[in-house]
């Protein structure tokens, strides 16, 4: 391992890439030191915001309203247009059309999400400096100003603007994935916190235990949540089901040419992390609305609502799980074309034993797509509501929950091992040791 790690200094090529990736991220970090003009950073510092649910969208979006910086949308906007746009080009003929002309086709496109990514941004900051106004955390000089206005929409769609193009640079020049690993840097800068708590409120002995503290089982319970999730993770993300493939066999002359065996990997968790991003992200809109509507009608049903899709509310939960399984399923069918890769397969003389090549193949691959996604959601779901399950049931504070036995653990462990593929990738195609000594890639687990 240490060898294969002192191998990547080696390659320049590699290096540097690592390098200008690390240097981009720490650039990403530094933005979260600046404020928005005109916010009173103290009054939000003792107000607890929005509680569980800004950490939630803390967590996913790689920003931070808790201080409202320039970052404090984070990268979600550029996410949510590039989803709207993927499943536009499903549907639009125009715009599947444009996909299929090559570079050019894409680059329209990307230009396109880019505008809808700027006014995604000026929706979002508006919510968001209006809940900053009806609370006061703004400076009496600010208050009513349309000079606060237009410096805090441009500050909040310039920072998401300028991590849009961090990604992009990370994809172009560094080891790639540049938007995952903005979410994952903003995690990792909040695990240290997590690990802080658990000690100074650890309490080892058996009687005696407050409320508050963290006692022997707490901790036995956060340990294997912790080593759980990091197994299943590995386990999910490389897990894959091999599908047979036969190439037809070519006769030239007095030579048999094809007839090899191969197999075709398809991935149990295709969508990855994304599906809990979208859900957790669009849960925090249903809180917030109800809670103002608690506020402004107390005798509706607004606050039974409130109550049901807080932070661990049984509302929340059945919620969760469903989303997550439909963002993962919708996913799969956007990202997933059985019809073309049945064509594909076609084309290149090769097809699956017993099924005749085309719809018979296509409606094969479609269904054991299906199959195997109900078994990634089902992870993804479980992963979902550990921490809202822990935090409410145990006491534990959600950030805690959440990075030590949860979704962000999940996060963290998912997009770290999709760099060390990219990096061993790199390293036996330059004739080097990856990082398990062996002379291929890392396995999947097949199924």
């Amino acid at each position: 391992m240490l060898k294969s790690f002192l191998n990547i200094f080696k390659i320049p090529e590699l290096r540097n890439k690592l390098m200008f990736t690390v240097g981009m991220l720490a650039i990403y970090r530094l933005g979260f030191y600046v404020p928005i003009p005109g916010v009173d950073q103290e009054a939000m510092g003792q107000s607890q915001g929005l509680g569980d649910l800004g950490q939630i969208f803390s967590m996913f979006t790689g920003g931070d309203l808790g201080q409202s910086t320039i970052f404090g949308l984070g990268i979600m906007p550029y996410i949510s247009a590039s989803i709207i746009f993927q499943l536009l080009v499903t549907v639009v003929p125009a715009l599947e059309k444009l996909s299929k002309e090559g570079e050019a086709g894409r680059k329209k496109i990307t230009e396109y999400t880019r505008y809808a990514t700027v006014l995604l941004c000026l929706v979002q900051g508006t919510i968001w400096m209006r809940y900053l106004h009806n609370n006061q955390f703004i400076f009496a000089d600010f208050n009513g100003s349309i000079f606060y206005w237009m410096m805090g929409l441009l500050s909040l769609t310039t920072g998401t603007v300028f991590l849009m193009w961090l990604g992009e640079q990370i994809d172009k020049y560094g080891v790639g994935n540049g938007v995952s690993l903005i979410i994952m840097a903003g995690i990792i800068s909040q695990m240290p916190q997590a690990l802080i708590y658990v000690v100074d409120n650890a309490d080892l002995t058996v009687s005696g235990v407050s409320s508050d503290a963290l006692g022997p089982s707490k901790i036995l319970f956060l340990i294997v949540a912790f080593v759980s999730v990091v197994a299943g993770s590995i386990l999910i993300t490389q897990g894959q089901r091999r599908i047979p493939i036969q190439q037809a066999k070519q006769t030239r002359g007095r030579r048999v040419y094809g007839g090899q065996r191969q197999y075709l990997p398809l991935r149990v968790n295709h969508g990855g992390v994304m599906p809990i991003i979208f859900a957790s992200s669009l849960l925090i809109f249903p809180s917030v609305l109800f809670a103002q509507l608690a506020g402004g009608f107390p005798g509706g049903p607004w606050g039974f609502l409130a109550s049901a899709f807080s932070t661990g509310g049984y509302l929340y939960i059945i919620t969760y799980i469903g989303m997550v399984f439909f963002f993962a399923y919708f996913w799969t069918t956007v990202q997933f074309q059985p019809k073309e890769m049945a064509n594909n397969l076609r084309d290149y003389g090769s097809f699956i034993p017993g099924l005749r090549p085309g719809k018979r193949t296509a409606d094969y691959l479609e269904k054991v797509m299906g199959r195997i996604t109900y078994v990634g959601a089902a992870f993804l779901a479980l992963i979902a509501i550990i921490p809202t399950m822990i935090a409410s049931w145990l006491q534990i504070p959600f950030f805690v929950s959440a990075f030590l036995g949860g979704t962000g653990l999940l996060i963290v462990v998912s997009v770290a091992l999709d760099v060390v593929q990219r990096v061993e990738a790199s390293l036996i195609m330059r004739n080097y040791e990856g990082f398990l000594g062996g002379e291929g890639p890392i396995r999947g687990r097949m199924s």
